[in-house]
């Protein structure tokens, strides 16, 4: 009788070797500790693990380590073509996908040759569906943040009306938070029939919440003792480390790639790119972050505005509007080596396309995540600080570990 071949052969070092501590526990100082927060603890927002080492109540050093969420989504991406990744583009940053769906339809767009042949209609669409979820992204962010440092209202309050705008492109997609809905060339779908309404009637609830935010978080003493002067990122450690939205523009850089590289029809709008201003400690730490994001929903609103406006009146809904007219049959590009990138709630979301012009499957997908990069930061502005700081720098920070361990 044939030997069966074994195919797995359990060591109990395995778990040991695949995470691997940084630090030795047999060199650390008398007064020395290490301890793992997480990768299963509210703090950390996900699967993320912390391997902190500490002196006492201080922070001496601390170590991300990733993969607990380990997505694959480049290497499902070489076996897919590039309408079928749309759906796993989702599952990078879940909190904002339309935005990152955006991103990668554009780049797919510029390769074929059909960014410029987008209808404004299309565009206006994609643009006001995308802050929307920006706002949803940015609720998440600040609801959980005050969660970690704690207090519950503010999550209660974002979760309530987050969950306006989930239902609002439930209405658009069927599916509240992983949407398949921009696709390259096109639209699943056209709005549904007084979309447009509905929206503005949700600005109009939201900015007078938006004021009640403000002065219950932003200019909430215990807040601002919690979080002023507390992880300070200087502005070069922030450009050195590759850091990008929120965080980059919280410590003083207007850098937003909606206006630098000027991308789908926000050339044509009129907002403004907040920036960390040290009004309550110093450039560039929690607090401006924080009020970084909240200043962001206000500019969202506005672009909202404008894209109701224009959709209502010079780009209407039309019987004979077709949102899937560009939508390639096949999408082959030509042999290249190809790179884009959007503003995502959290910073630059970028794809490296390497095509063979034979294949509608990419021979390479490489995703430079916001997170990842933002994530990469921590270890230098949190030595020195409270482990309590420590949460409040986390939470500042605002990663999703789908798009860190993708």
């Amino acid at each position: 009788m044939e030997k069966r071949q074994i195919q797995y052969q359990f060591q109990e070092d395995h778990l040991i070797n695949s995470s691997k501590n940084y630090f030795d526990a047999s060199k650390l100082k008398m007064e020395e500790m290490v301890i793992n927060l997480g990768p299963h603890h509210p703090s950390t927002h996900g699967v993320l693990r912390l391997e902190v080492l500490t002196d006492g109540e201080y922070v001496v050093d601390t170590v991300p380590h990733l993969g607990y969420l380990h997505r694959c989504f480049e290497k499902h991406a070489e076996n897919l073509n590039f309408q079928q990744i749309i759906p796993y583009v989702d599952r990078m940053d879940y909190m904002a996908a339309i935005n990152s769906e955006h991103a990668f339809a554009m780049g797919v767009e510029k390769m074929m040759g059909i960014d410029e042949k987008i209808p404004k209609r299309v565009e206006y669409i994609r643009v006001l569906v995308a802050e929307l979820n920006r706002l949803a992204s940015h609720f998440i962010a600040i609801g959980t943040y005050g969660l970690d440092i704690g207090a519950t209202t503010p999550f209660l309050w974002m979760m309530r009306d987050r969950e306006h705008i989930l239902r609002l492109l439930e209405w658009i997609s069927g599916a509240r938070m992983l949407y398949n809905y921009v696709w390259i060339g096109g639209l699943y779908y056209d709005l549904p029939v007084g979309f447009e309404e509905r929206c503005t009637e949700f600005i109009n609830y939201f900015e007078p919440k938006l004021q009640e935010l403000k002065e219950l978080v932003i200019d909430n003493k215990i807040f601002i003792e919690r979080t002023a002067n507390v992880g300070v990122l200087p502005l070069d450690i922030a450009i050195n480390y590759g850091t990008s939205g929120p965080v980059l523009r919280g410590s003083g850089l207007a850098h937003d790639l909606r206006r630098v590289d000027g991308y789908s029809v926000y050339p044509e709008l009129d907002f403004d790119i907040p920036i960390g201003e040290g009004k309550m400690g110093t450039v560039g730490d929690c607090w401006d972050r924080t009020y970084v994001r909240v200043l962001e929903c206000w500019e969202s609103l506005k672009i909202m505005k404008q894209c109701v406006k224009q959709l209502t009146t010079d780009h209407k809904r039309d019987r004979t509007f077709d949102p899937q007219a560009l939508v390639p049959k096949k999408i082959r590009p030509k042999a290249m080596d190809f790179y884009s990138r959007a503003e995502n709630p959290k910073g630059e979301l970028g794809f490296f396309f390497r095509t063979n012009g034979k294949s509608d499957i990419p021979e390479r997908l490489k995703v430079r995540a916001c997170s990842f990069c933002n994530l990469s930061v921590l270890p230098e502005i949190s030595r020195g600080v409270l482990l309590s700081d420590l949460i409040a720098i986390i939470g500042s920070i605002d990663v999703v570990m789908g798009e860190v361990d993708r």
